[in-house]
């Protein structure tokens, strides 16, 4: 998406000198409060007695035609007007302040923002408790039941063009590109919209038995993301980052994480609160209150609450935005404006939501982006809502035509008309098309985006990842792959993948041959979601036995660069059939079924105790083979969990819910070849916990028990990274099998402070790093029966191989992390320690590891 956008930049230069005429014609500027340098919304702008006036949008921002030789008249509530004369001197860009007109109160004492803040016998905090208890009593979920319509537009594009950005004679044979340049209504700015996504639905609500269900009727989409198959990345991470924002929750979930509402409790602790005057919204009194975070660098909302002056306190208007000064990456400006209505049966509901956020990169990138999304609620009815509704366990239900709406459908439910240039959408990405070397610079782009090369269009294959062309490994060498899958434009129900793989050193080829087939169809993906697939899979490699930790591809040449050398390896001949389903609330099930032979590399040795070992460690393999056939069940619940889509995997975008998952594998001696009967249990629990100003807080634990007497290769091992590059949920100090266990718990304890300390120390601040600590503890046994030295000579035990060690059940491995992140705003490094088990020969006392991710 980065990249569309400087692309289309560099096409918009040319608009200039016509803008520029026109804008010499006009005053524009921002109305903002003298003593404070806040803007002032909504402030009047009049040429009295002449017909002419506007009005200033929610960030203070006017434009007004140039009169010479007429007066301005500046006026709005709660401040002292002001009239400015326009002649020869007056400038084009005329920034105004006015003086607050302050008021006394019958009920409460206006205090100065500069006074010294306290709470207590503060009658702006006096009046935010009597808020906060009153809002229970106007809760819509009072009522037994309630439906509303909602209407929601969001645009994105480039922002803030300038004119000589767009004077550019070099495009000058492009009006069809600046035709789709227009000014922005809520900031003044020039913009240029690259995609709207418009939706319609329906929300359903019943008290007893609770339950809630949304319903899309309709959904549109145009735009650059068009250009992508998986372009629903672009407005699935957009509506996850820029979600509806409702003060009446204690917690805000907005940028993907949790702000404190100033309309909580906990908000009173955390806000500064003034009471600034009364005023009049239309026919409703009421008491403008102003507040902003104890620490203008927490993370925490700046603004105005208007509530009504009477037994209600309900919120009548609202104005949020995020203080400058606050620890949030690529937001320029984030502005909420919000209004309610009262209904004719008294009670007050929220008609007006729209949310204003420019964004920005990096700041050595000019170009800008600003995301705006306006919803309209309406037609609120309180009356029974049918059981049918709700039948189904999904809270989000679209209708099998809401993509295929037509003209009179929008027409009837679109409540916010669409703009010139959002309107000409289509026409606007059928012109960048036709560009000359658009297809190529296109396919660039999505080769990087999306690791992956497309082979037509439309698109039957992709040639995917390409990260994994080439790497290298300690039996192969040099290595090199070539990977590709189907897509659905072959076939929405069944997919094909696979690899072949040449070792440059070892001389060995590899493949794998997948087959899935999806009960489902899909759009372009077999894991998209829910997943409900048959999938029968063929192949033979080579691999450390910790590869199967990584999150990536064990191929990919990033995670080759290892600290240890990795030298315990294996060979495998694997088929394995698997049956997965999800369901729409959160809950997947998996039935697997695997027969795999596996021959030792390197340092590994599958020597049995009853024979006397003989030490070998070959390239070229040893000659020793271990055979299972096994079945397991997987089954795991993660309720509300948002998934992207990438042409490889997907990934989870949100981490609010808990996460539990229980597993058991059996093996079967005897069935297809396999040498031993076993039972493997494994579960895991993951929580996050947000912190407010402090950051979040994970929790990963994880247990697990073999309950028969095994080999050491089908005992459990740690989840060890060996690679430089940050691996979640592993070890990064544990060589590859330096411990076995039977029996294990796992503890991984991380804390992201979000620059709470970082960015309150001089100097530093201005770098805004964010600092992380953790702990990662495991606590293992080996019982007697597994253990080689208490069965000598047992056929079915296998000799340890070397640095392969017991750890003390009363004595945990431990390592400590700390790290900083967010150095130019993706970069992260982390220091690590080991705390325990240092006096082993070959244990790594500490090291480095590195990182890359972006986050709000």
């Amino acid at each position: 998406m980065k990249g569309i956008r400087l692309f289309v930049l560099i096409y918009t230069l040319l608009l200039g000198m016509a803008i520029h005429a026109q804008q010499s014609l006009q005053i524009t500027g921002v109305i903002t409060d003298e003593e404070t340098g806040d803007s002032i919304s909504f402030a009047s702008i009049v040429y009295k007695g002449h017909n002419i006036s506007t009005v200033a949008n929610v960030f203070g921002q006017y434009t007004i035609p140039r009169q010479e030789g007429w007066n301005i008249t500046v006026s709005a509530v709660g401040y002292k007007s002001r009239i400015i004369p326009v002649n020869s001197k007056t400038r084009r860009k005329l920034n105004i302040t006015l003086k607050p007109a302050r008021q006394e109160l019958a009920e409460v004492t206006v205090k100065s923002r500069r006074n010294r803040y306290s709470r207590k016998d503060n009658p702006a905090v006096e009046l935010m408790r009597r808020v906060v208890a009153a809002k229970k009593k106007t809760d819509l979920s009072n009522n037994d039941y309630y439906r509303y319509n909602k209407y929601e537009k969001l645009t994105l594009a480039l922002n803030d063009l300038t004119p000589q950005q767009l004077e550019s004679p070099f495009f000058a044979k492009k009006p069809w590109l600046l035709n789709q340049v227009e000014v922005n209504s809520y900031t003044n700015k020039l913009v240029l919209p690259v995609s709207v996504d418009e939706t319609v639905s329906q929300k359903f609500y019943r008290k007893s038995p609770k339950d809630e269900k949304n319903i899309i009727q309709g959904q549109t989409s145009t735009g650059i993301n068009d250009y992508f198959q998986t372009g629903d990345i672009i407005n699935t991470v957009v509506k996850d980052v820029f979600t509806n924002v409702d003060l009446y929750q204690d917690d805000i979930r907005i940028l993907q994480r949790p702000f404190t509402s100033p309309m909580s409790e906990k908000g009173i602790g955390f806000y500064r609160y003034y009471i600034e005057d009364t005023l009049a919204i239309g026919q409703d009194s009421c008491i403008h209150l102003a507040f902003v975070p104890n620490n203008m660098q927490d993370m925490g909302f700046r603004g105005d609450l208007y509530i009504l002056k009477d037994s209600t306190l309900h919120l009548r208007r609202c104005q949020l935005s995020i203080p400058k000064q606050s620890n949030v990456n690529f937001v320029e400006s984030l502005q909420v404006l919000q209004e309610y209505e009262k209904l004719p049966d008294g009670q007050w509901v929220l008609t007006t939501d729209d949310m204003i956020t420019e964004l920005q990169l990096f700041d050595f990138i000019s170009a800008g982006a600003i995301v705006t999304r306006i919803t309209r609620y309406s037609d609120y009815d309180f009356s029974e809502v049918p059981n049918k509704i709700f039948h189904g366990q999904k809270k989000e239900v679209t209708e099998a035509d809401a993509q295929m709406r037509d003209k009179a459908f929008w027409d009837q439910y679109r409540q916010v008309e669409l703009t010139r240039s959002e309107n000409s959408m289509d026409k606007f990405m059928e012109n960048i098309q036709n560009m000359k070397g658009f297809k190529y610079i296109i396919y660039g782009l999505k080769t990087l985006m999306e690791n992956s090369m497309e082979t037509g269009d439309p698109n039957y294959i992709d040639i995917c990842p390409i990260n994994t062309l080439l790497t290298r490994n300690y039996v192969d060498g040099w290595r090199t792959r070539l990977s590709a899958k189907t897509t659905a434009n072959l076939n929405k129900h069944f997919f094909l993948s696979g690899y072949y793989a040449h070792g440059w050193g070892s001389h060995r080829n590899y493949y794998d041959a997948e087959m899935t087939y999806s009960l489902n169809a899909k759009k372009y993906l077999p894991h998209e979601f829910p997943r409900r697939t048959m999938t029968i899979q063929s192949s033979q490699d080579i691999c450390s036995p910790n590869d199967r930790f990584m999150e990536s591809d064990k191929d990919n040449i990033f995670v080759a660069m290892k600290w240890a050398e990795t030298n315990k390896m294996m060979s495998y001949n694997r088929q394995k059939v698997s049956f997965e389903y999800e369901t729409d609330w959160g809950l997947k099930a998996i039935i697997s079924g695997k027969t795999e032979e596996n021959e030792a590399f390197g340092a590994m040795n599958y020597q049995t105790l009853d024979k006397p070992f003989v030490p070998i460690n070959s390239k070229t393999g040893n000659g020793e083979y271990l055979r299972t056939t096994e079945a397991s069940f997987y089954v795991r619940y993660a309720p509300g969990e948002t998934y992207i889509n990438n042409k490889l995997r997907r990934r989870v975008i949100n981490l609010d819910a808990p996460v539990f998952s229980l597993s058991h594998t059996i093996g079967f001696n005897g069935v297809l070849g396999g040498d031993y009967n076993f039972h493997l249990t494994e579960a895991h629990i993951f929580k996050r916990f947000w912190l407010n100003s402090w950051g979040k807080f994970d929790v990963d634990l994880k247990g697990g028990i073999e309950w028969d007497q095994v080999p050491y290769p089908l005992l459990i091992m740690p989840a060890s990274n060996a690679s430089f590059i940050i691996q979640k949920n592993t070890f990064s100090l544990i060589n590859t099998m330096e411990f076995v266990n039977d029996r294990y718990v796992s503890l991984m304890l991380a804390w992201d402070m979000n620059g709470k300390i970082l960015n309150r120390i001089p100097l530093a601040k201005k770098l805004y790093w964010r600092e992380y600590l953790g702990v990662r503890m495991l606590w293992g046994d080996l019982s007697d029966k597994n253990n080689p030295e208490k069965n000598p000579g047992n056929p079915r035990l296998m000799y340890f191989p070397d640095g392969t060690n017991i750890m003390n059940p009363n004595r945990p491995y431990m390592e400590m992390v700390v790290g900083v992140h967010n150095i130019f705003k993706f970069f992260r490094v982390e220091y690590v320690k080991r705390l325990t088990y240092k006096d082993l020969p070959s244990a790594p006392h500490w090291g480095m590891r590195y990182g890359v991710s972006l986050t709000f």
